[in-house]
């Protein structure tokens, strides 16, 4: 029993756990601190390993973009603080890619005494009980988990994936949409389906211009018609997106 409630981990739609942490830009009182922003909390195995670095080194160098959609970065490892800075400042030292002289200014939590890795689940004690699994919360601005990802020790993970969720989820509270499977920005969206017969036969008899349907449960809004856009063209039906060139504009343009 004690070992189950060590390792256990919150669920999508529990409000995050909430600690008090040392990190290389301060303390933190979490989430308290971040209420009115998204937060992507995530744990990495430990300082100076080879798939971390290259993983810091990438969310580093998109930290405005995250920022944008009002979202901050907070890492986490079974590592003391004088560790954590001390890979820091090794980081900014090295070049990979496209990337050079990145200086990593999230927060990187110590957490020497697993407390905070136990509460998130982070610890899966069949890989390790000394380090954390790639561990990924994506917490929304009242504090609640809206997304859990685990990537094992030798995978590195996708950052634009973390960040086409981020943006899916945000589109889905704002707009009381669905995204489909491989959506991106700029495809279209999943209306909500008809939750009864009458509204199933209505939303049948009452497609517009702005949406299509394969059946009366899935329907499709198309994502370049907003309702205040008084200057959008409707895109002719049944294949209402050109989804490669979208995917391609969003890539360059972010």
């Amino acid at each position: 029993m004690d070992n189950a409630k060590n390792y256990s981990m919150p669920l999508i739609g529990d409000h995050a756990p909430a600690f008090r942490a040392i990190t290389t830009q301060g303390e933190i009182n979490f989430p308290e601190d971040y209420y009115g922003r998204w937060v992507v909390l995530f744990s990495h195995p430990a300082d100076f390993t080879p798939v971390c670095t290259t993983e810091f080194m990438t969310f580093a160098s998109m930290i405005n973009e995250f920022r944008a959609l009002n979202t901050e970065l907070v890492g986490l490892s079974i590592d003391s603080i004088y560790s954590h800075i001390a890979w820091l400042r090794k980081i900014k030292e090295l070049a990979w890619k496209d990337m050079k002289n990145v200086e990593v200014t999230f927060p990187l939590i110590a957490d020497i005494t697993m407390e905070i890795a136990k509460k998130y689940g982070m610890l899966h004690p069949g890989v390790s009980n000394t380090q954390t699994v790639r561990a990924v919360f994506i917490i929304d601005p009242e504090g609640k988990i809206r997304a859990i990802l685990y990537y094992p020790l030798s995978t590195g993970r996708n950052m634009e994936e973390i960040k086409r969720m981020l943006i899916a989820l945000q589109k889905s509270d704002a707009e009381s949409v669905a995204t489909p499977a491989n959506w991106m920005p700029y495809d279209d969206v999943i209306l909500p389906a008809p939750g009864t017969c009458g509204a199933a036969n209505d939303r049948m008899d009452n497609i517009n211009e702005n949406m299509y349907c394969l059946d009366w449960f899935l329907c499709f809004r198309q994502n370049n018609h907003l309702p205040d856009s008084t200057d959008y063209l409707p895109e002719g039906l049944p294949y209402p997106s050109i989804y490669h060139q979208r995917r391609k504009n969003y890539r360059k343009n972010n």
